[in-house]
């Protein structure tokens, strides 16, 4: 008996889409296909082209050479409203929930259902909210204030607000970026739920960890090109990479290159801040890459602040090479004497969004720079030349407005920042956030540059892999203390996560 292969529907069809912009072709005839009810990944390094995708298939861009189908029909879309319409939900990294305004009223907002002169219908809003709500097994009360949720909980709002309209394509782009492990898989159950459902994913994201759980197919782009698209089974890890990135990725993690020496560079003691962090004392020796891992909220971020003087450590010492200063009031006084830092939140707290390049790489030496009086606009732009070059920034120039750079290309400008500080120790709090394999790459080598030169860096991620994959230390922070230390060689995950979730090692 002949079996006789069943035909998928292609949901989204993609053909010869080119977008262009000043200075840069962000999308070159691309062409491929996702199947109906299928999870299809999509990923690529920072400024291959995803992001581009996703805006086009969202209405935000219309002006682009080429063809998308959706269902079948040619699309035309003009606005965020005309894809909603057409079936296709975003759901973007960034969230854009409204604060003031409670579960019901974000997951209608711009759309609320209207009954009789004029009036919103909250009875039929509230009903649908708790029907979706329902389906994606979460109890929440849709009359609370979104202000009042975890990160976790807004994005599953975000995730009803495209649900209550029954859409056939929800695109998500980076939807765990700010969710622990729990609500990781939670979204993966979610994921899952939608599919069986029969609804069609886009999932974008740079953790292949994701995209190999729940993917059915990949597509990999790079240069703003369509290098192939493959089914997951029939794939592993290395040829993703090797697609991405256009060699071959024998570690994901470079060798570390030095010993830390037994000379000790920094010393915290006894810091507390309270309600965030109590009584934690460590050392940092040179050469030395100490990780911190924790769960959100474990207090590692507002410590790494605390010690920068972006926030008042209320008790505790801090001291560099071996000069004490009991604690920074200003983060210049700490920049002064051999102290810099990578905050978490590119966006909010480390760039000047409408600002340059230039500006931007500067901004930290600006008072040395003009020193140099006369010559400091061309030994500005000289400085900022080498470091984009030494970091593969990919740019138009370095007049280039910041905010028009993919997120790992920002993220270099804020390292090249600090490496024109030329501090002792550097604090990176999640320095690879939201990019991609191959700038993960560069940016622990720059860790290694660092530690050869007898720098110190603490290190905190919320990637366990990659706190042990690049830390010679791990000293692992819950509910606000730290509560272990383990050197790199004699631990495992498990004894970690064990640590982490309030167990013994």
């Amino acid at each position: 008996m002949v079996e006789i292969p069943i035909l998928v529907k292609k949901m989204i069809v993609v053909q010869n889409v080119s977008k262009q912009f000043p200075g840069v072709r962000a999308l070159d005839e691309v062409s491929f296909n996702v199947k109906k009810g299928h999870v299809h990944g999509l990923v690529g390094e920072n400024g291959a082209g995803k992001s581009t995708i996703v805006k086009i298939l969202s209405g935000i861009y219309s002006d682009y050479d080429g063809e998308v189908l959706i269902d079948g029909k040619q699309i035309e879309f003009h606005s965020v409203r005309d894809a909603r319409e057409s079936g296709i939900a975003t759901i973007f990294q960034e969230l854009s929930v409204v604060k003031d305004l409670n579960i019901a009223e974000n997951i209608f907002l711009g759309r609320e259902p209207i009954k009789f002169a004029g009036v919103v219908d909250c009875s039929y809003m509230y009903r649908r909210c708790r029907e979706v709500m329902d389906f994606l097994d979460e109890p929440m009360d849709v009359e609370g204030k979104v202000g009042n949720l975890s990160v976790a909980s807004q994005q599953i709002v975000e995730i009803c607000k495209s649900l209550v309209l029954n859409p056939k394509v929800i695109i998500m782009d980076e939807p765990t970026s700010s969710l622990t492990e729990k609500e990781v898989l939670q979204l993966y159950k979610i994921v899952d739920q939608l599919k069986e459902r029969g609804v069609t994913i886009l999932y974008v994201s740079h953790k292949l960890t994701e995209i190999f759980r729940i993917c059915d197919d990949i597509t990999v782009l790079r240069d703003g090109k369509h290098i192939g698209t493959v089914q997951t089974q029939d794939t592993d890890t290395n040829q993703i990479i090797q697609m991405m990135v256009g060699r071959t990725l024998k570690m994901l993690f470079p060798e570390r290159s030095v010993k830390p020496s037994n000379e000790i560079l920094m010393s915290v003691r006894n810091a507390t801040r309270t309600g965030e962090f109590e009584d934690v004392s460590f050392d940092l020796h040179k050469g030395e890459i100490l990780g911190f891992a924790g769960l959100i909220g474990a207090g590692r971020t507002e410590l790494a602040k605390a010690l920068f003087g972006a926030t008042k450590l209320e008790q505790g010492n801090v001291s560099i090479a071996g000069e004490e200063f009991g604690h920074f009031s200003h983060p210049r006084e700490a920049f002064d004497k051999g102290l810099s830092y990578l905050p978490e939140d590119r966006k909010g707290e480390g760039l000047l969004l409408q600002s340059s390049i230039k500006e931007n790489m500067t901004l930290a030496i600006l008072k040395r720079l003009h020193l140099f009086r006369w010559h400091s606009e061309r030994r500005e732009r000289e400085l900022v030349d080498k470091y984009a070059d030494d970091l593969q920034v990919k740019m138009v120039g370095i007049d280039q407005i910041v905010e028009m750079l993919s997120g790992g290309n920002q993220q270099k400008i804020i390292v090249a920042r600090l490496l024109m500080t030329d501090t002792e120790v550097f604090i990176f709090d999640e320095p690879t956030r939201g990019i991609d394999v191959g700038a993960k790459y560069e940016i622990y080598k720059i860790m290694n540059e660092l530690t050869e030169q007898g720098k110190g860096i603490l290190f905190i991620s919320s990637e366990l892999p990659e706190v042990m994959g690049i830390s010679d230390r791990i000293a692992c922070m819950r509910e606000g203390r730290l509560v272990k230390e383990f050197t790199h060689d004699d631990v495992g995950p498990e004894a970690i996560m064990r640590v982490l979730a309030g167990g013994d090692a």
